[in-house]
This record gives structure tokens, C-alpha cells and sequence, in this order.
């Protein structure tokens, strides 16, 4: 069964606690990513036999790729916050992600010969990746099954996502 959505707007959420570490989290990952690629990255890569430089150069793709999408993601949610975009636009599916795809198997070899550092940062991108798809259900849901209106379990229901959401916010501080 899907996650029920959060009862709460995107714009309520992108002004939350959650929202603000996320985006941080997300942006320094893009900005370290970036500055080993272009750097010891680079040189890693070049003493790589045949097969790893190829596997490196998919993952890096992949890898530049993957936070590419999260950070847009997460532009997306600034710019709703800051009165820049509509919570309806927000919604539109070109702004959704999607769980990642995972790479065909002769795009597997060589794997293990990659640098521990790109698999590292491989690593910390799909899981964040994988939080961020899961806020964006939370927020937009998919195609939930629809009931009966229940006012006061919807209130309730209200009342303890955003208990829970600064309990999060609260417990990760």
C-alpha cells in the first residue's frame, strides 16, 4: 500500500526543519561529488584498466545524473517556499521522481574495481535518493484508494504527522 501523503502543503514542508536539512544534505553531496570528480577522480580513473574506466565512467554518469535530479528536486521545493512556485506546479509529474532504475548486468563489470571513494559517494547519492522519493510520496502520494471522509480521523491524522515531523526534526538536531 502506498504511503498516505502528508497532510501538510509543499510550501509548509520546504519552510520545515526536515526540508532545510535535506536541502544541505542534498546540495554538499552534489558540491563534494563534483570536486572529486574533477579532481581525484580524474585521476583515479586514468590508471583503470579498460573495463573499470568504463564502469567508472558509467557510474560517474550515473552518479552525476542521480544528484541532478535530487538537487532540481530540491530547487523545486526552495522555490515553492520562497512564493517562486505554486504548490499545484510543484506537483506536476516533470518535477517528480522516480525509484532509480538499476544498470543493465554488462554495465556491472568492472564494479569492483572502482575507486572505494566514487563507491562511497555512489552510495550515499541512492540513499538519499531513496529519502527524497519517499518525502515525494509523502507529499504527492500516488494513486492512493479512495474512502470515506472522516473529519476527525483526518484532523488526528494531521495532528500526528506534524508531531512526527518535529520529532524527526527534533531527534536529528
Amino acid at each position: 500500500m502506498p504511503p498516505e501523503p502528508f497532510p501538510i502543503s509543499p510550501a509548509d514542508f520546504a519552510r520545515s526543519d526536515l526540508f532545510q536539512r535535506t536541502f544541505e544534505e542534498g546540495m554538499d553531496l552534489v558540491e563534494e561529488t563534483a570536486a572529486y570528480l574533477e579532481g581525484p577522480g580524474r585521476e583515479a580513473s586514468r590508471g583503470l584498466a579498460r573495463t573499470a574506466a568504463l564502469a567508472y565512467a558509467s557510474e560517474s554518469m550515473r552518479l552525476t545524473t542521480h544528484l541532478m535530479q535530487i538537487a532540481s528536486w530540491l530547487l523545486v521545493h526552495r522555490a515553492v517556499r520562497d512564493g517562486d512556485m505554486s504548490n499545484d506546479e510543484a506537483r506536476e509529474e516533470r518535477y517528480r521522481l522516480t525509484e532509480l532504475d538499476e544498470p543493465e548486468n554488462e554495465l556491472r563489470d568492472g564494479l569492483d574495481e572502482l575507486p572505494g571513494r566514487l563507491l562511497e559517494l555512489r552510495r550515499r547519492c541512492e540513499r538519499l535518493y531513496s529519502r527524497v522519493v519517499r518525502l515525494d510520496e509523502r507529499l504527492f502520494g500516488r494513486a492512493l484508494p479512495i474512502s470515506d471522509p472522516n473529519p476527525v480521523g483526518e484532523q488526528l491524522q494531521k495532528l500526528e504527522t506534524l508531531l512526527r515531523l518535529r520529532g524527526v526534526a527534533a531527534s536529528q538536531d
